[in-house]
Order: C-alpha cells, then sequence, then structure tokens
C-alpha cells in the first residue's frame, strides 16, 4: 500500500497533470481557428457561403471563449512558455481579417476595379490595429475599429447593397482603426456587463438563425439583428466622451 506521503505526491502529480491538460486544451482550441478559417476559404472556393459562414461563425465563437478559459485555468502560468495573446492575435488577424476580406473579393461583392486596393486598404488598417500598443486598454476596452470584417462581411452579403456602398463601408471602416474611439470589449468590459452580454447573445442567436436560412437573404433578421450593434457603438462612444485612454501595460 501506498504511505500518505506517496498517495498525497500522487495526487499532486495527477492534478498538475490535469491542469497542464486543460491548458494544452485552452491553446488547441485558440489554434483550432486557424484550420476553421482556412475551412471558410476553401468552402467561399467552392461556392458555398453557408458553410463560409457557419465557419467563420465557428471562429467567433472559439474568440468569444478562449480568453475566459485562459483566465480560469491559469493558463499564463501553467504554461508560460506558450504565449496564448500573441497566438491569439495571430489566428484573430486570419480569421477576423484575411478570411473576410478573401470572402468579399471572391462573391465579387466589390467593384472589379476597387476589390483589391479597398481588401489591401482593410487588410493593411487592420494590421496596424493589431500592432497597436494600446489596442486594448486597461480598463478592457479596444482602441479603434476592432476589425470586425466578418461580421461586416455578413451584413453585405445579406443586405446586398450596390457593389460601390460595399466599398465605402469598409473604407470608413478601415480609417475607422485609427481613430481613438474605445469600442467595448463585449465579455470584459464592466460598464454595461450584464445586458451587453445578454444582447449579445440574441444578436448571435439571430445571426445563426439567419446563417441557416442564408439561401433566403433574410434581411429582416438582418436590419432587425442591427440593433445591437447600434447599441454597442452607443455604448462605446458613451465611455470614450466619460474616460480617457489607459494603455496597456
Amino acid at each position: 500500500m501506498l504511505g500518505p506521503e506517496r498517495c498525497q505526491g500522487a495526487g499532486r502529480s495527477s492534478m498538475k497533470a490535469s491542469v497542464r491538460a486543460a491548458a494544452w486544451g485552452v491553446h488547441l482550441l485558440t489554434a483550432s481557428g486557424a484550420p476553421a478559417g482556412l475551412l471558410a476559404v476553401m468552402a467561399t472556393v467552392r461556392g458555398d457561403a453557408q458553410a463560409a459562414f457557419a465557419w467563420m461563425a465557428y471562429t467567433i465563437f472559439v474568440d468569444a471563449i478562449d480568453g475566459a478559459l485562459a483566465r480560469h485555468f491559469e493558463v499564463k502560468r501553467t504554461m508560460p512558455t506558450i504565449d496564448g495573446a500573441r497566438m491569439d492575435d495571430c489566428v484573430d488577424y486570419f480569421t477576423w481579417v484575411v478570411v473576410p476580406m478573401f470572402f468579399v473579393i471572391h462573391t465579387a461583392m466589390l467593384p472589379p476595379a476597387l476589390a483589391v486596393p479597398v481588401a489591401a486598404v482593410v487588410l493593411v488598417a487592420s494590421a496596424f490595429g493589431f500592432a497597436r500598443t494600446d489596442a486594448k486598454t486597461a480598463d478592457h476596452l479596444f482602441t479603434g475599429f476592432p476589425s470586425y470584417w466578418n461580421i461586416v462581411a455578413f451584413y453585405l452579403y445579406l443586405l446586398e447593397w450596390p457593389a460601390a456602398a460595399n466599398a465605402a463601408v469598409l473604407v470608413v471602416l478601415a480609417l475607422g482603426v485609427f481613430v481613438p474611439i474605445r469600442y467595448v470589449y463585449p465579455s470584459r468590459t464592466e460598464a454595461m456587463r450584464p445586458l451587453t452580454i445578454a444582447l449579445g447573445v440574441a444578436w448571435a442567436l439571430s445571426l445563426s438563425w439567419a446563417i441557416v436560412d442564408l439561401d433566403a437573404r433574410p434581411k429582416t433578421i438582418a436590419y432587425v439583428s442591427l440593433l445591437y450593434p447600434v447599441y454597442y457603438v452607443a455604448l462605446s462612444l458613451v465611455l470614450t466622451r466619460r474616460r480617457p485612454l489607459a494603455v496597456r501595460s
């Protein structure tokens, strides 16, 4: 039979192994966004917009929960040699910026002569946005438009606006990356967080339904769901007006 010390040692070893496994699981979850983004590109190429948006939705879901899981399992302490934040930024730039811009170009949502230049503006602006040292403030807000390009692409696809209008929207939002408005980080910004999360869940469900019914281009759902982005921007403007910028340490 094992003595008390051996039992305690075995218990500690088992706990360390489980904690490390959890940390690996969180990192793998974050990394899974990259192949999901690739699958979205492949779906775009074969003309399956529904599958493309479903994979993009998966990457949004992962990005919404992996940070909370990382903090819960203390991943930074458990696996200090893996920088989860850097991994998250790498995956996010691909899935939130490159993938939707590929979709926008491939589905001819922009004027042919302007498609690549407009996408290039978005890619470059977002590269600067991701590289900012104050991209996230100490009180958990984003500085500048937070590169929600897959969501923008989804709305432009549903609403079927003229190609020139789509181009104008993308350029204006790309310029917004450099405007020091503080945008709400839905899961972490303390101000109005319960309401923000509740409305965000309802919004996500409505867009999920829109993906399921994508062939019908449900414009009514799209326009009604825009109430949440309106709330999001309004709250962001209020917080920007009330508080000075606090740079992330």
